[in-house]
């Protein structure tokens, strides 16, 4: 899977820019024919010096052949670069997409430091690495008619070139192994230290609370050693390289140009022809040569093997023809559901019924399987058994964007996107301010937001929200959409009661007729909500309003000291 999407990913970003990889192919050829006639060439042009006859012609010709090769190069400089810059952008937005698309537990595979590496350095080493390839190939193409040239002139300057070259064959194809898999250790290594500093960065304030700076220094760089590592590897392997090509290269030239000093002093070679022995020698030992170029090499090969991971990764499943969904008022059905995570069951053959219009509080210890049980209504988690439905329709059936419009998150630490208040209730700019207005109202967000310098229009990167003031602006969010199904995870851990109470209400009048589905903590919030599904270790253990459970001593200990107080 990994190998067809590495091809695809490859073809598909030269292709971005069709025009631009002609070109650049185009020159590339014309540079390396050039390259292959010139020795000839100049030959010519010496002998015609030497010999007094058409040396005018034979240096004109020899001046537009350099002139286009001039050219044609400038060509490749500038058409392997628009050609790059096509790919890797085209592979940094499948990238983001496909990453948006997966499913959450997929995604949470690769944390925000490693996708960042794949999405900046690995994105634009897979970029050029079909340009770099195409270069070496027709490099080698090159080579090989100067071999055949070689060949021509005498069959023994092409069986000594060949019986030197062919252990360079052989180093080279085992330097551009060792060095892939050296380069993806390495890059695994850049990976991991963005990631700790990623996480380092996002619990600042707590490390400095804490005094615990330099143990988080130490965590931070521990990839450090096995980045070295790699790394002093990397140049071990091209350091030997280097050694055995200075000993090989120079000795099969030494020999081939003693051999045609041989043919000369002979008579059957010109001082000419010589040097056009040397020109073709040159050309075809240039390609192990370029020892910095067969490391490039490795690196884009692994940057296409860390980039088509993630896109090897299977995205969220969407049917081909997607049904539409009915009207109705977000009515839910979880089917014998089961989830499995890492061997974890969260969820064990779950069967639980939501009438439409209702309001669910779903109760349990940590870990009981509330918020995967939430996470299902919207396909944040996939059921590895099962069956989800709303209103009738399973939700794998359903178009994803239509899914997206009509079921609503709010969490207990909600991310908040755009550059404005505005724009972080309501993405885009479409929505009219009324809309707005009354969904930061229901959520009880009004008030704080006009008493912000620009109102609805503050910059987000000016201000700075309380957790319960990001809640608010969260659940905000939630409600402009006025889905069907409106999933509230602990989103008002950071309410007092008061506030919650009061959002509360304003969710009855504002969403009734429609679904709500509350993770509660507080026995008040359960106590508000219609039913009650009681969760514990992954199973259903009740459904039933919070008053017909409440008896119960071990319900009533779900919610611990604090909330029986305030019940």
């Amino acid at each position: 899977m990994t190998r067809s999407t590495s091809s695809r990913l490859i073809v598909g970003a030269a292709l971005r820019s069709p025009g631009w990889f002609a070109l650049f192919v185009l020159a590339s050829v014309t540079v390396n024919v050039i390259a292959v006639v010139v020795p000839s060439a100049l030959a010519e042009v010496i002998n015609a010096v030497f010999l007094g006859s058409g040396e005018g012609a034979t240096v004109l010709r020899f001046g537009v052949l350099v002139a286009v090769a001039v050219l044609a190069q400038v060509l490749i400089v500038l058409s392997a670069t628009g050609c790059c810059v096509a790919g890797t952008l085209w592979i940094r937005r499948r990238l983001v997409d496909h990453v948006l698309a997966l499913p959450v537990r997929a995604a949470s595979r690769f944390p925000t430091g490693e996708l960042t590496t794949r999405l900046n350095a690995d994105a634009a080493s897979a970029g050029q690495l079909l340009v770099c390839l195409t270069g070496s190939v027709l490099a080698a193409t090159t080579a090989l008619a100067a071999l055949v040239v070689l060949f021509g002139m005498s069959p023994w300057f092409g069986a000594v070139f060949a019986l030197g070259v062919t252990p360079m064959i052989l180093l080279a194809k085992r330097f551009l192994s060792c060095s892939t898999g050296l380069h993806l250790r390495y890059q695994q290594g850049l990976a991991a230290l963005a990631t700790l500093l990623h996480d380092a960065l996002r619990g600042v304030r707590t490390i400095r609370a804490a005094g615990t700076a330099d143990r988080e220094v130490h965590r931070v760089l521990g990839p450090l050693p096995e980045l070295a590592a790699a790394g002093d590897a990397l140049w071990q392997v091209q350091r030997n390289m280097v050694w055995r090509a200075m000993l090989l290269v120079p000795l099969t030239e030494l020999v081939v140009l003693a051999m045609a000093g041989f043919e000369v002093t002979n008579g059957r070679l010109t001082a000419a022809e010589l040097l056009a022995v040397s020109g073709y020698l040159m050309l075809a030992l240039g390609l192990f040569g370029q020892i910095d170029g067969l490391l490039g090499l490795a690196a884009d090969r692994a940057g296409v093997q860390r980039v088509a991971e993630v896109l090897g990764t299977a995205p969220q499943r969407v049917t081909a023809v997607p049904r539409p969904l009915p009207d109705g008022t977000g009515a839910l059905s979880f089917r014998a559901v089961t989830v499995v995570d890492g061997g974890h069951l969260l969820l064990d053959r779950v069967s639980l019924e939501v009438p439409g219009g209702a309001s669910l509080a779903l109760v349990g210890r940590s870990g009981a399987g509330k918020s995967t049980l939430a996470a299902l209504v919207g396909r944040l988690v996939e059921p590895d058994q099962g069956t989800v439905l709303l209103d009738g329709v399973p939700l794998g059936e359903l178009d994803p964007a239509e899914l997206r419009a009509q079921v609503g998150y709010a969490f207990e630490r909600p991310v908040l996107f755009g550059a404005t208040v505005a724009e972080a209730i309501a993405p885009g700019t479409g929505s009219r301010r009324s809309l707005l207005v009354a969904a930061a109202t229901a959520a009880d967000a009004d008030t704080f937001i006009q008493r912000l310098p620009g109102g609805y229009d503050t910059a987000l990167a000016d201000i700075q929200l309380s957790a319960g003031e990001m809640q608010r602006l969260g659940l905000a969010r939630a409600i402009a959409g006025h889905p069907r199904v409106l999933v509230l995870d602990d989103a008002t851990s950071s309410l007092d009661t008061v506030t919650e109470a009061h959002i509360a209400r304003a969710l009855a009048t504002g969403f009734a007729g429609r679904t709500r589905l509350l993770v509660a903590h507080r026995a008040a919030t359960a106590a508000r909500a219609d039913l009650v599904a009681w969760l514990d270790d992954g199973r259903i253990r009740a459904v039933g309003p919070h008053v017909e459970l409440w008896p119960d001593p071990r319900y009533r200990a779900v919610f611990g000291p604090e909330s029986l107080e305030q019940w």
